[in-house]
């Protein structure tokens, strides 16, 4: 529902490869309610997916501005790349246009790391997020300013990216132990390439890990990250891409 009060009230959402997560927050990122969620669509095509977006806001409180991060390369509210839901089906594909046109109220779509580490940095020095999920998602952050964003899951690591070797199917296929062998490998690489003063990790299998962080490095949750929604649009640094609503 779209609020046309001058209070900032945002929809906020997490564009995941096994949910979709949103809620809608105030001007300083405090939920308004409670994140809810619904299994991404199988195919997730564009169309799919804005449906399913569609049906879990239905009863959401109302809302003037929205925020959306997507797991995939974003320019201007355009995805170029969607390793996680099909490079093809949303190659060029304008998803703030049509979050604007479906859900009525200005858009603003960024990488869903991007959007997480909005939300859990301190604003301190060089900082980096990295989300472990379905893939694997990284942002980088000097004194509070959103870098540019690095695919650096598509990097090469042994036969395959890192979305192969640390992604959900090497979980799921390799075990927890040897995947937790691989993050350790990971963060040694992470730490000696990109020297970062933090390293925050986020998704839903930061918690799987099990061996002793440095002090430097801290788990963050998918709440914490979704409160970014609200810093896309009160931040100066980042670009306007705010797609106006449909008449």
């Amino acid at each position: 529902m779209k609020n046309t009060s001058s209070a900032l009230n945002v929809l906020s959402i997490d564009i995941g490869g096994s949910h979709i997560k949103a809620t809608v927050l105030d001007h300083d990122g405090k939920l308004k309610m409670a994140y809810e969620k619904i299994e991404t669509p199988q195919p997730s095509t564009p169309e799919n997916l804005i449906e399913a977006t569609k049906k879990l806001i239905k009863d959401f409180p109302e809302y003037n501005c929205i925020s959306t991060g997507f797991p995939g390369y974003i320019k201007n509210g355009v995805i170029k790349t969607a390793p996680n839901l099909g490079n093809e089906a949303w190659k060029n594909f304008d998803l703030a246009a049509a979050f604007g046109k479906e859900l009525g109220a200005p858009a603003k779509v960024v990488n869903d790391a991007d959007m997480q580490g909005l939300g859990v940095i301190d604003g301190k020095g060089f900082e980096m997020v990295i989300t472990l999920g379905t893939g694997f998602g990284t942002a980088f952050f000097l004194d509070g300013h959103l870098l540019p964003h690095l695919e650096i899951s598509h990097l090469p690591i042994k036969k395959g990216d890192y979305d192969d070797y640390i992604g959900e199917r090497a979980l799921e296929s390799e075990g927890k132990e040897k995947w937790n062998n691989r993050m350790e490998k990971v963060f040694e690489i992470l730490k000696t390439v990109f020297n970062y003063d933090t390293l925050y990790i986020g998704g839903g299998n930061g918690k799987k890990i099990n061996f002793k962080l440095d002090d430097n490095m801290r788990l963050v949750t998918n709440e914490d990250g979704i409160k970014g929604g609200a810093r896309l649009w009160t931040m100066h640094e980042l670009p306007d891409t705010a797609v106006p609503a449909a008449k």
